[in-house]
């Protein structure tokens, strides 16, 4: 194996071991509020503005049939819904309801804990110098998904 062939690896290894972290630091979070961690991301994509499915999942990363049934059980369970897109007839707008922005707010203190303690452990610029290298990385993949 090259050098490249090793970082590749290492870079996605320890992509992995980080997603599966922040997801079960997402799980704990949200299930006081009565939310999965996938509930919260998709409510979250669509606390500012609302987003069409397709939208959400360019967003967040995911794949559309996956949050195209996260939507439809946040909508069947009353914490968001579904509005007309004035761009686009066939593409509703995905909108959190009050009991969905209720359910997000009761997660803000704990992640606001999390937050501080974990900003307090890195300190504040590895912490930034941490976010900017995840972007580079997430944008040099997806430069090189769209120019294969």
């Amino acid at each position: 194996m090259t050098e490249s062939s090793d970082l590749l690896s290492g870079l996605a290894l320890e992509a992995f071991r980080l997603n599966g972290q922040f997801l079960q630091v997402a799980e704990g979070l949200a299930r006081p509020a009565g939310i999965t961690a996938a509930w919260w991301q998709v409510l979250g994509a669509v606390l500012r503005e609302p987003l069409p499915v397709a939208g959400i999942a360019r967003v967040m990363g995911m794949s559309r049939q996956g949050v195209q049934r996260v939507a439809d059980l946040l909508v069947e369970r009353g914490l968001a819904e579904y509005r007309p897109n004035p761009a686009h007839r066939r593409a509703k707008l995905l909108q959190p309801t009050a009991a969905g922005r209720a359910s997000i707010a009761r997660i803000t203190p704990a992640h606001q804990e999390l937050a501080d303690r974990l900003v307090a452990e890195l300190g504040v610029e590895t912490a930034h110098e941490c976010l900017a290298a995840v972007r580079r990385l997430s944008s040099a993949l997806h430069h090189l998904n769209e120019h294969p």
